[in-house]
Protein backbone atom coordinates (compact mmCIF):
# COMPACT_ATOMS: atom_id res chain seq x y z
CA UNK A 1 0.00 0.00 0.00
CA UNK A 2 1.32 3.46 -0.70
CA UNK A 3 1.07 6.21 2.10
CA UNK A 4 1.27 9.54 2.24
CA UNK A 5 3.69 10.87 4.76
CA UNK A 6 0.57 14.10 5.71
CA UNK A 7 -1.35 13.00 8.09
CA UNK A 8 -3.35 14.11 11.36
CA UNK A 9 -4.48 12.25 14.42
CA UNK A 10 -5.36 12.48 18.23
CA UNK A 11 -6.66 11.53 21.23
CA UNK A 12 -7.31 12.29 24.58
CA UNK A 13 -8.47 11.12 27.81
CA UNK A 14 -8.60 11.69 31.72
CA UNK A 15 -6.45 10.28 34.29
CA UNK A 16 -7.39 11.23 38.28
CA UNK A 17 -7.10 14.86 38.59
CA UNK A 18 -5.39 15.16 34.66
CA UNK A 19 -6.43 15.70 31.84
CA UNK A 20 -4.55 15.00 29.01
CA UNK A 21 -4.28 15.31 24.88
CA UNK A 22 -2.18 13.46 22.07
CA UNK A 23 -1.79 14.95 18.80
CA UNK A 24 0.40 13.54 16.06
CA UNK A 25 1.04 15.27 12.89
CA UNK A 26 3.12 14.45 10.10
CA UNK A 27 4.42 16.14 6.60
CA UNK A 28 6.88 15.49 4.01
CA UNK A 29 10.62 14.83 4.80
CA UNK A 30 13.36 12.94 3.02
CA UNK A 31 14.01 10.76 5.81
CA UNK A 32 12.33 9.37 9.41
CA UNK A 33 12.41 12.85 12.14
CA UNK A 34 10.75 11.97 14.95
CA UNK A 35 10.10 15.37 16.99
CA UNK A 36 8.10 14.53 20.96
CA UNK A 37 6.66 17.92 22.97
CA UNK A 38 6.38 16.46 26.14
CA UNK A 39 6.52 17.81 29.87
CA UNK A 40 8.62 16.55 32.21
CA UNK A 41 8.28 13.04 33.61
CA UNK A 42 7.13 11.70 30.60
CA UNK A 43 10.58 9.86 29.76
CA UNK A 44 8.37 6.84 29.71
CA UNK A 45 6.06 7.66 26.84
CA UNK A 46 8.10 8.88 24.91
CA UNK A 47 10.21 5.53 24.83
CA UNK A 48 6.94 4.06 23.76
CA UNK A 49 6.17 6.68 21.16
CA UNK A 50 9.49 6.35 19.60
CA UNK A 51 9.56 2.96 19.24
CA UNK A 52 6.15 2.28 17.87
CA UNK A 53 6.62 5.23 15.39
CA UNK A 54 10.26 3.71 14.23
CA UNK A 55 9.00 0.67 13.48
CA UNK A 56 5.33 2.21 11.92
CA UNK A 57 6.80 4.56 9.93
CA UNK A 58 9.94 4.68 7.01
CA UNK A 59 9.71 8.37 6.08
CA UNK A 60 8.41 11.99 7.54
CA UNK A 61 8.96 14.65 9.72
CA UNK A 62 6.54 13.76 12.68
CA UNK A 63 5.96 15.71 15.77
CA UNK A 64 3.99 14.40 18.83
CA UNK A 65 2.51 16.68 21.26
CA UNK A 66 1.40 15.78 24.53
CA UNK A 67 -0.53 18.57 26.74
CA UNK A 68 -1.68 17.56 30.17
CA UNK A 69 -4.09 19.91 32.60
CA UNK A 70 -4.38 18.84 36.27
CA UNK A 71 -6.88 20.35 38.69
CA UNK A 72 -5.56 21.27 41.77
CA UNK A 73 -8.63 22.00 43.43
CA UNK A 74 -8.36 20.10 46.78
CA UNK A 75 -4.17 19.98 46.21
CA UNK A 76 -1.30 20.79 48.89
CA UNK A 77 0.73 23.95 48.02
CA UNK A 78 3.87 25.30 48.84
CA UNK A 79 6.21 27.79 48.06
CA UNK A 80 9.87 27.48 46.53
CA UNK A 81 11.38 30.00 48.44
CA UNK A 82 14.69 31.07 45.88
CA UNK A 83 11.64 31.22 43.08
CA UNK A 84 10.53 33.52 45.37
CA UNK A 85 13.44 35.74 46.59
CA UNK A 86 14.64 36.12 42.93
CA UNK A 87 11.00 37.25 42.12
CA UNK A 88 10.76 39.92 44.68
CA UNK A 89 14.48 40.99 43.95
CA UNK A 90 13.55 41.00 40.06
CA UNK A 91 10.45 43.35 41.13
CA UNK A 92 12.61 45.81 43.21
CA UNK A 93 15.36 46.30 40.18
CA UNK A 94 12.08 46.76 38.09
CA UNK A 95 10.85 49.87 40.40
CA UNK A 96 13.96 51.26 41.08
CA UNK A 97 14.73 51.40 37.23
CA UNK A 98 11.03 52.89 37.00
CA UNK A 99 11.62 55.43 39.43
CA UNK A 100 15.09 56.44 37.93
CA UNK A 101 13.53 57.00 34.62
CA UNK A 102 10.49 59.19 36.19
CA UNK A 103 7.69 56.44 35.30
CA UNK A 104 5.72 55.52 38.25
CA UNK A 105 4.98 51.79 38.64
CA UNK A 106 1.43 50.80 41.15
CA UNK A 107 2.84 48.10 43.70
CA UNK A 108 2.62 44.38 43.28
CA UNK A 109 0.47 42.75 45.69
CA UNK A 110 0.93 39.17 47.10
CA UNK A 111 -1.42 37.48 44.66
CA UNK A 112 1.10 39.18 41.52
CA UNK A 113 4.09 37.67 43.11
CA UNK A 114 2.20 34.11 43.59
CA UNK A 115 1.33 34.80 40.23
CA UNK A 116 4.67 34.30 38.78
CA UNK A 117 6.14 30.92 37.33
CA UNK A 118 7.49 28.66 39.53
CA UNK A 119 6.85 30.37 43.23
CA UNK A 120 3.81 28.49 44.15
CA UNK A 121 4.76 24.46 43.90
CA UNK A 122 1.15 22.05 43.55
CA UNK A 123 1.68 19.18 45.61
CA UNK A 124 1.23 16.20 43.01
CA UNK A 125 0.73 12.46 43.88
CA UNK A 126 3.41 9.85 42.23
CA UNK A 127 0.70 7.65 41.97
CA UNK A 128 -1.28 9.83 39.87
CA UNK A 129 1.76 10.14 37.48
CA UNK A 130 2.44 6.49 37.45
CA UNK A 131 -1.64 5.52 36.42
CA UNK A 132 -0.83 9.07 34.23
CA UNK A 133 2.27 7.81 32.17
CA UNK A 134 0.53 4.05 32.19
CA UNK A 135 -2.69 5.82 30.74
CA UNK A 136 -0.82 7.48 27.81
CA UNK A 137 1.34 4.47 27.28
CA UNK A 138 -1.88 1.97 26.42
CA UNK A 139 -2.96 5.09 24.36
CA UNK A 140 0.22 5.12 21.77
CA UNK A 141 -0.96 1.90 19.86
CA UNK A 142 -4.20 3.15 19.16
CA UNK A 143 -2.89 6.87 18.35
CA UNK A 144 -0.30 5.35 15.79
CA UNK A 145 -3.09 3.18 14.64
CA UNK A 146 -5.34 5.91 13.82
CA UNK A 147 -2.53 8.11 12.43
CA UNK A 148 -1.39 5.19 9.69
CA UNK A 149 -4.57 4.75 8.83
CA UNK A 150 -5.15 8.29 7.84
CA UNK A 151 -1.89 7.63 5.55
CA UNK A 152 -3.01 5.38 4.08
CA UNK A 153 -6.33 6.95 3.44
CA UNK A 154 -4.50 10.29 2.03
CA UNK A 155 -1.82 7.35 0.36
CA UNK A 156 -4.99 5.84 -1.71
CA UNK A 157 -6.10 9.34 -3.00
CA UNK A 158 -2.65 10.25 -4.09
CA UNK A 159 -2.18 7.26 -5.88
CA UNK A 160 -5.79 8.05 -8.00
CA UNK A 161 -3.97 11.99 -8.29
CA UNK A 162 -0.79 10.81 -9.91
CA UNK A 163 -2.04 7.74 -12.41
CA UNK A 164 -4.78 10.42 -13.44
CA UNK A 165 -1.27 12.63 -13.98
CA UNK A 166 0.55 9.55 -15.80
CA UNK A 167 -2.63 9.50 -18.20
CA UNK A 168 -1.65 12.85 -18.94
CA UNK A 169 1.98 12.21 -19.66
CA UNK A 170 1.01 9.17 -21.60
CA UNK A 171 -1.52 11.09 -24.07
CA UNK A 172 1.50 13.93 -24.04
CA UNK A 173 3.77 11.51 -25.13
CA UNK A 174 1.40 9.94 -28.12
CA UNK A 175 0.96 13.55 -29.04
CA UNK A 176 4.88 14.11 -29.12
CA UNK A 177 5.28 11.05 -31.33
CA UNK A 178 2.71 12.55 -33.54
CA UNK A 179 4.45 16.09 -33.81
CA UNK A 180 7.79 14.38 -34.56
CA UNK A 181 6.65 12.32 -37.23
CA UNK A 182 5.16 15.59 -38.77
CA UNK A 183 8.45 17.40 -38.19
CA UNK A 184 10.27 14.39 -40.54
CA UNK A 185 9.34 15.40 -44.04
CA UNK A 186 9.98 19.10 -43.21
CA UNK A 187 13.44 18.52 -41.60
CA UNK A 188 14.70 16.54 -44.54
CA UNK A 189 13.69 19.33 -47.14
CA UNK A 190 15.34 21.53 -44.75
CA UNK A 191 18.20 19.24 -44.80
CA UNK A 192 18.36 18.89 -48.33
CA UNK A 193 17.88 22.25 -49.46
CA UNK A 194 21.01 23.38 -46.80
CA UNK A 195 23.42 20.46 -48.59
CA UNK A 196 22.26 21.58 -52.00
CA UNK A 197 23.24 25.11 -50.78
CA UNK A 198 26.21 24.23 -49.28
CA UNK A 199 27.31 22.14 -52.71
CA UNK A 200 26.45 24.68 -54.68
CA UNK A 201 28.99 27.56 -52.96
CA UNK A 202 31.36 25.51 -51.89
CA UNK A 203 34.57 24.68 -54.05
CA UNK A 204 36.60 21.78 -53.10
CA UNK A 205 34.35 20.47 -50.79
CA UNK A 206 33.68 16.81 -50.29
CA UNK A 207 30.34 16.41 -50.92
CA UNK A 208 30.40 13.06 -49.33
CA UNK A 209 31.78 14.34 -46.07
CA UNK A 210 29.05 16.97 -46.11
CA UNK A 211 26.05 14.73 -46.59
CA UNK A 212 27.83 12.94 -43.41
CA UNK A 213 27.56 15.97 -41.39
CA UNK A 214 24.07 16.85 -42.06
CA UNK A 215 22.96 13.47 -41.31
CA UNK A 216 24.47 13.65 -37.83
CA UNK A 217 22.84 16.43 -37.16
CA UNK A 218 19.58 14.85 -38.54
CA UNK A 219 20.26 12.34 -36.10
CA UNK A 220 21.01 14.53 -33.04
CA UNK A 221 17.46 16.15 -33.81
CA UNK A 222 15.36 13.40 -33.68
CA UNK A 223 13.34 12.85 -30.29
CA UNK A 224 13.23 8.85 -30.54
CA UNK A 225 15.02 8.25 -27.36
CA UNK A 226 13.66 10.52 -25.14
CA UNK A 227 10.17 9.27 -26.66
CA UNK A 228 10.98 5.76 -25.96
CA UNK A 229 12.68 6.56 -22.14
CA UNK A 230 9.44 8.54 -21.52
CA UNK A 231 7.29 5.76 -22.12
CA UNK A 232 9.71 3.64 -20.17
CA UNK A 233 9.51 5.50 -16.96
CA UNK A 234 5.55 5.93 -17.22
CA UNK A 235 5.83 1.71 -17.31
CA UNK A 236 8.62 2.21 -14.00
CA UNK A 237 5.90 4.52 -12.14
CA UNK A 238 3.10 2.65 -13.01
CA UNK A 239 4.28 -0.13 -11.38
CA UNK A 240 6.13 1.17 -8.22
CA UNK A 241 2.34 2.67 -7.65
CA UNK A 242 0.93 -1.10 -8.02
CA UNK A 243 3.45 -2.70 -5.71
CA UNK A 244 2.16 -1.39 -2.73
CA UNK A 245 5.42 -0.60 -0.83
CA UNK A 246 7.02 2.11 -0.03
CA UNK A 247 8.22 3.82 -3.21
CA UNK A 248 8.25 7.70 -2.39
CA UNK A 249 12.41 8.09 -3.39
CA UNK A 250 12.28 6.16 -6.69
CA UNK A 251 9.02 8.27 -7.79
CA UNK A 252 10.97 11.01 -6.85
CA UNK A 253 13.93 9.90 -8.88
CA UNK A 254 11.40 8.81 -11.66
CA UNK A 255 10.48 12.43 -11.55
CA UNK A 256 13.77 14.20 -12.34
CA UNK A 257 14.34 11.67 -14.90
CA UNK A 258 10.79 12.95 -16.67
CA UNK A 259 12.01 16.29 -16.27
CA UNK A 260 15.05 15.41 -18.14
CA UNK A 261 13.43 13.98 -20.99
CA UNK A 262 11.21 16.21 -21.36
CA UNK A 263 14.19 19.12 -21.51
CA UNK A 264 16.03 17.36 -23.91
CA UNK A 265 13.03 16.66 -26.27
CA UNK A 266 12.11 20.31 -26.05
CA UNK A 267 15.33 21.29 -26.90
CA UNK A 268 15.26 19.08 -30.01
CA UNK A 269 11.96 19.95 -31.41
CA UNK A 270 12.77 22.42 -34.18
CA UNK A 271 9.29 22.71 -34.38
CA UNK A 272 6.83 24.90 -32.85
CA UNK A 273 4.04 22.26 -32.53
CA UNK A 274 6.36 19.37 -31.11
CA UNK A 275 8.26 22.10 -28.39
CA UNK A 276 4.34 23.26 -27.29
CA UNK A 277 4.10 19.54 -26.17
CA UNK A 278 7.18 19.68 -24.90
CA UNK A 279 6.33 22.38 -22.34
CA UNK A 280 3.08 20.89 -21.64
CA UNK A 281 4.94 17.56 -20.39
CA UNK A 282 6.97 19.82 -17.98
CA UNK A 283 4.20 21.51 -16.84
CA UNK A 284 2.50 17.88 -15.98
CA UNK A 285 5.39 16.54 -14.30
CA UNK A 286 5.78 19.26 -12.90
CA UNK A 287 2.45 19.18 -10.90
CA UNK A 288 3.00 15.25 -10.50
CA UNK A 289 6.62 15.99 -8.62
CA UNK A 290 4.78 18.20 -6.30
CA UNK A 291 2.41 15.18 -5.42
CA UNK A 292 4.85 12.56 -5.02
CA UNK A 293 7.10 14.69 -2.76
CA UNK A 294 4.06 13.50 0.12
CA UNK A 295 4.44 9.66 -0.80
CA UNK A 296 6.39 7.76 1.89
Amino acid sequence: MIYSMTAFASRAGVVGANSWTLELRGVNARGLDLRMRMPEGMEPVEATARKGLTEALQRGNITLNLRVIREESGQSMSLDLSVLDATLKALDTVQERAFEMGVTLAQPNAADVLAQRGVVIHGKSEDDTEALVTALQAAIPALIGDFVAMRAQEGASLVQVIIAQLDQIDDLIGRAQIAADARRPVMEATLTTALRRVLEDAIDIDAARVAQELALLAVKADVTEEIDRLKGHVAAARSLLSAGKPAGRKLDFLAQEFNREANTLCSKAGAAALTAVGLDLKAVIEQMREQIQNVE
